[in-house]
């Protein structure tokens, strides 16, 4: 039986964002079934031992580990499962699989040139290691080879899953909306561009909420243009929420809007879709590969172009009542399926 060490290392970061929602629902698929080939291990830190049930295989994460650690050549795979990873084998012997998710650093105004610089040349280590090399999205794969010199390494692009709530009952958050809603989330960053939707709430009824970890100095470039807009009293950034909080607001939601210009894949967009919403994306990046014929999308950011697309697009959504396909996009991408493409990249090297 082979041994395989997964690397889910960035469980020891905070939940709210999407490389924690990555390791923690691929390690649920993968450990949910038995591999009769293949011995799993999930290198996770102490306080996530367990997490993948009592039956799962551990390796405990310690920091040190960046700098050496003994007994790397007993496992025949090791699989990086996150771009910015300081963890590898230590021998020539072991076949090492690296996943590339994005590389947003280079888009984030909140980046110096030093942590660019940095995070390019910790990435390239990793690409110069792989022997396999995995992309969450087509546009990744092609987005990466104008700073990385993959050359002929062999790779494949493996999606993301939707992350499927467990019931259809979610309790209400302790201050929901009083008027329907538009929503949106995730973590605090100017690549996420949050600061072109305040525009849409003019001369309409709707509130805007926005979830994530929101301490951030680009929590005031929202603001002000909330402030701008006239619409401050209807902007809500509710800050950091629980799972079960996060598919209430996308079941009573009146429409999801995710202006994002740098994504690798955007987990938020399938999980909206999963309800049935409309959803309102960029065309920059991953996106229109996720969201396909079932979303509306904004080609600008002008508030005039946005309030057409988003008005036209909802008249849209109420007349054809494309619930049904919508959905049925977001089931295209599942966890177990990634969890068997991985698996069997594990069983080529």
């Amino acid at each position: 039986m082979k041994q395989v060490l997964v690397d889910m290392h960035r469980l020891k970061y905070h939940p709210y964002n999407g490389l924690y929602r990555f390791s923690s629902e691929l390690g649920q698929a993968l450990a949910c079934r038995q591999w009769q080939d293949l011995q799993l291990h999930f290198y996770v830190p102490e306080t996530s031992v367990g997490v993948f049930g009592e039956t799962a295989s551990y390796v405990k994460h310690r920091s040190v580990d960046k700098f050496y650690r003994f007994g790397t050549s007993r496992f025949d795979v090791w699989h990086a499962t996150t771009t910015l990873s300081w963890y590898r084998p230590f021998n020539k012997k072991t076949r090492f699989v690296f996943t590339l998710h994005d590389l947003n650093f280079l888009e984030e105004e909140e980046k110096n040139q030093q942590h660019r610089k940095r995070y390019l040349k910790l990435i390239r280590q990793r690409v110069e290691r792989a022997d396999f090399i995995t992309y969450i999205s087509e546009y990744t794969r092609h987005y990466v080879q104008d700073y990385l010199n993959i050359k002929d390494k062999p790779g494949k692009v493996i999606y993301n899953g939707c992350n499927i709530p467990r019931t259809t009952q979610f309790a209400k958050p302790l201050d929901p909306p009083t008027k329907p809603f538009l929503f949106s989330i995730g973590l605090f960053t100017s690549r996420k561009n949050f600061h072109v939707l305040p525009a849409l709430l003019s001369n309409t009824g709707y509130e805007l909420v926005i979830a994530g970890k929101n301490d951030t100095a680009y929590k005031d470039v929202i603001l002000q243009e909330a402030k701008k807009w006239g619409v401050q009293e209807r902007v809500r950034l509710v800050g950091t929420i629980s799972e079960e909080e996060k598919f209430w607001y996308y079941k009573n939601c009146e429409a999801f809007l995710f202006p994002s210009i740098g994504e690798g894949f955007g987990l938020p967009v399938i999980e909206a879709m999963w309800f049935g919403k409309p959803v309102f994306l960029s065309t920059a990046t991953c996106l229109p590969e996720i969201g396909g014929s079932a979303a509306y999308y904004f080609e600008l950011f002008d508030a005039e172009h946005m309030k057409s697309v988003f008005e036209n697009g909802m008249q849209h959504y109420h007349s054809t009542q494309p619930q049904e396909r919508i959905k049925a996009r977001a089931m295209l991408f599942s966890w177990n399926k990634a969890a068997k493409e991985y698996t069997d990249v594990y069983r080529e090297l």
